[in-house]
């Protein structure tokens, strides 16, 4: 089910539920946090008051096992839940809802690792129960079985205004925000070093004044990674991997870019290449240095920070979201935890203060996440009709990814991006598997994953098609500092089992068929 933010994805997912309660089916909800739980059992408790019950691995053994078996005895028929909730013992499901059904977080990366959408699927089809996997921005994998008819594609494709009368909706087509592209090297060569553009300030200081809520969206996970020139937007890239270098700096040294997919290495430029301006240095500021930079410039404003650092468990999250509906709140700064499909219904105005952050991580999926983070978090804003302006901030304001979400062009940037993956080979036209390893010598690691590497040099030839490749190794990106080094290999092949089979891995190392994540 692709439908746009805003589209009514969640009234069809009640009705299609309906129907299967009608005739005595169970129902099973899978949302991608289990900070959404709260907020999708809401909507359904309301609707079929005393069936539901949650289930997530946060929850204290007792409720969690009051509620699998109120499930397993057919007490309760619907089921709201994280991706664990999928294990549940459900003897007469109907229909299972996989919402946000691009999010990563559906796949658990531990042992055993599993892809709660795979196991929901063969979960439905093992009783007979249709299967919908919803979302306003589908991965490329999803969208491309689609197009193989290994999936029904059904389409919502405009935003609608919904208004309760004699508890029916009472539907119309709602207006299309406007959208602000900023380029923030112009504000930076008219002297204006701050985090907020005059467009986003002017914005904000007009939101509030209207009464209404600003939602200002920064992927600190970015942070401090990629090298960007700040006349021109350049930002190194690996040649043989077409992936961001990431920045290293050591204490008192000369810097390093390095390549944490192949694992290349090189100096540190004190020039642009492209430009040959000495601006270029990595981003920096955080959510916690907008919430400052806000509040100096709107000292009578509410602020709310909702990230993982002030919002990481449920009840947290519950209260943050409570105070902003309450109207608590005048300015929301939030990182991706914002962008997951949050019905926020007095946000007239989204502001992404740094569109290129997440392009610029090492990882093929970059573009592809940052179209869809960018796209879900402008669809927070004018979810009730009410005039929406959304204000994108960027060094590199024509970038691909950024003009298709300005434009709103899915199809394009769809269309881009297979190309682009079918030229270097990447998923939905072959798969990853992905080695990790870890220890605390620096050495036993890299010699260990060099080691591995040969070994798979020397099986892949005898087990696998041609145009298979490996990649790296390499340490990872995200690897938690003071702790035990990581490194990785990637292998691409169209069909790696039949090498998977013959390979003795040897002790240590993890494997990830299909990995999500390839940056930790």
């Amino acid at each position: 089910l692709h439908g746009v933010t805003g589209s009514g994805k969640t009234e069809l997912y009640l009705r299609a539920a309906a129907h299967a309660l009608r005739h005595g089916r169970q129902v099973l909800v899978l949302v991608p946090e289990i900070a959404l739980a709260t907020q999708m059992v809401e909507r359904i408790g309301a609707r079929f008051p005393g069936r539901v019950v949650v289930l997530h691995s946060g929850q204290a053994e007792a409720r969690r096992s009051a509620a699998w078996w109120r499930l397993r005895d057919g007490e309760a028929l619907v089921a709201v839940g994280a991706r664990s909730a999928v294990f549940a013992a459900y003897p007469r499901l109907g229909l299972v809802i996989v919402d946000e059904a691009h999010e990563p977080a559906f796949k658990h990366d531990h042992t055993p690792r599993y892809h709660a959408v795979d196991v929901a699927i063969r979960l439905a089809r093992g009783a007979a129960a249709p299967c919908v996997l919803g979302s306003a921005t589908p991965t490329l994998e999803q969208l491309v079985a689609a197009q193989r008819g290994v999936y029904r594609l059904l389409a919502l494709p405009e935003r609608i205004v919904a208004a309760q009368r004699a508890g029916l909706p009472a539907t119309g087509r709602a207006p299309a925000p406007r959208i602000s592209l900023v380029d923030m090297r112009e504000e930076l060569h008219g002297g204006n070093r701050t985090m907020l553009s005059a467009t986003l300030r002017r914005a904000i200081h007009d939101t509030l004044a209207d009464g209404a809520q600003a939602l200002l969206y920064l992927n600190r996970r970015g942070q401090g990674s990629a090298l960007v020139c700040r006349d021109c937007g350049h930002a190194p890239q690996c040649p043989r991997c077409r992936l961001a270098l990431v920045a290293h700096q050591a204490p008192g040294g000369p810097g390093w870019l390095r390549c944490h997919s192949c694992g290349r290495r090189e100096s540190m430029p004190l020039l642009c290449p492209a430009c040959l301006s000495d601006r270029i240095r990595p981003f920096g500021a955080g959510t916690q240095r907008l919430v400052d930079v806000i509040g100096e410039a709107f000292p009578t404003a509410r602020i709310v920070r909702w990230d993982s650092d002030s919002a990481g468990s449920a009840a947290a999250h519950q209260r943050t979201l409570t105070q902003i509906r309450r109207g608590d709140a005048d300015v929301i700064v939030g990182t991706q935890m914002i962008a997951k499909g949050l019905d926020l219904p007095a946000v007239a105005l989204v502001g992404i203060v740094a569109a290129e952050y997440g392009l610029y991580l090492p990882d093929f999926r970059a573009a592809e996440r940052t179209f869809q983070l960018l796209t879900q978090v402008a669809g927070r804003a004018g979810r009730r009709g009410q005039a929406a302006h959304i204000v994108i901030q960027s060094y590199v304001p024509d970038h691909r990814v950024i003009r298709a979400v300005v434009a709103q062009d899915a199809a394009g940037f769809i269309e881009e991006e297979l190309a682009f993956r079918r030229m270097v080979g990447y998923p939905p036209y072959a798969r990853l598997v992905r080695f990790v390893i870890q220890d605390h010598s620096a050495e036993r690691v890299r010699h260990a994953a060099e080691a591995l590497v040969a070994q798979l040099a020397a099986l892949a030839p005898r087990t696998l098609a041609p145009g298979w490749g490996l990649i790296g190794p390499a340490p990872v990106c995200f690897a938690a500092p003071h702790r035990r080094h990581r490194w990785h290999v990637l292998l691409r092949s169209a069909d790696p089992e039949p090498l998977l089979r013959q390979l003795e891995l040897p002790p240590g190392w993890a494997c990830d068929i299909d990995p999500v994540d390839v940056l930790s």
